[in-house]
């Protein structure tokens, strides 16, 4: 019987945690920007009001 290669185990859940990280990063990114362009909108009118004054 073949011995088991403990590095290519190890290495595959290297990638896979890797993998699942990088996705769960992406996904609370995609969440956050629109959060970000509200912030953004809610602050030039008050900028727009104060420039012309």
């Amino acid at each position: 019987m073949a011995k088991p290669n403990y590095s290519f185990e190890k290495r595959q859940r290297e990638l896979a945690k890797k993998q699942k990280k990088e996705e769960k990063l992406k996904r609370k990114s995609d969440t956050d920007a629109p959060d970000d362009d509200r912030d953004s909108d809610a602050a030039a009118p008050p900028e727009a009001e104060q420039a012309p004054t």
